[in-house]
């Protein structure tokens, strides 16, 4: 009988277990391929209220997760910049998010100045959780109702001299064009973004 009970209570804890498990990858999926964004609110770099209805194009948005230290960003700024320019006429808007806890708003301001797009202040990191975001740079392609269409990696290769896959840009142009991506999720590779501790987010 002892025996019976402690098997009961080992299968128990490990059903206990499993849930948890489970639970936390569906948690942490908030923003795979599929999902409508809700609508949410931040200051941008100036400390000015922005939105993502307000900020979003035509015919689609990419939000990009941004660092003012990051080398990998720093390799890839020239690369988001263009694909913003490349892209605002036709109808696709660039929203950056900084949810680093530990970079200063002045220097997301003095570093927002060199970009062609709005860059979002995510203080507290509550975006970049919702999102399900855990780098810098790191993607997310939002067709005109706001599903997840692309999520990932923008390319292949830190060096743009070595690029062959150019993974962001065909999915926004397969997006325009209204055919199915080819790859819709390429894992992000890059920093770590420096989240708010749980003490700021309540």
């Amino acid at each position: 009988m002892k025996k019976f009970s402690a098997f009961m209570l080992a299968f128990a804890v490990s059903l206990v277990v499993l849930s948890g498990l489970i639970f936390n990858r569906t948690a942490n999926a908030n923003a795979s391929v599929g999902t409508i964004v809700a609508d949410f609110k931040l200051s941008d770099s100036t400390g000015k209220e922005q939105s993502l209805s307000t900020l979003k194009g035509k015919k689609g948005t990419l939000i990009v997760f941004y660092s003012t230290k990051c080398p990998w960003v720093k390799a890839y700024a020239e690369r988001i910049n263009q694909i913003a320019k490349d892209y605002q006429a036709k109808g696709i808007s660039v929203v950056g998010i900084n949810s680093n806890f530990n970079e200063t708003e002045e220097d997301i301001k003095t570093n927002a100045a060199a970009l062609s797009f709005a860059m979002l202040v995510d203080k507290d990191s509550k975006i970049a959780d919702q999102l399900g975001a855990g780098h810098t740079p790191e993607t997310f392609l939002l067709d005109a109702n706001n599903k997840v269409v692309f999520h990932g990696a923008i390319d292949n290769n830190k060096d743009e001299s070595m690029v062959t896959k150019k993974f962001l840009r065909d999915a926004i142009d397969a997006t325009l064009e209204g055919k199915a991506i080819e790859k819709s999720d390429v894992p992000a590779i890059g920093c770590t973004i420096k989240k708010a501790p749980a003490t700021q987010k309540q």
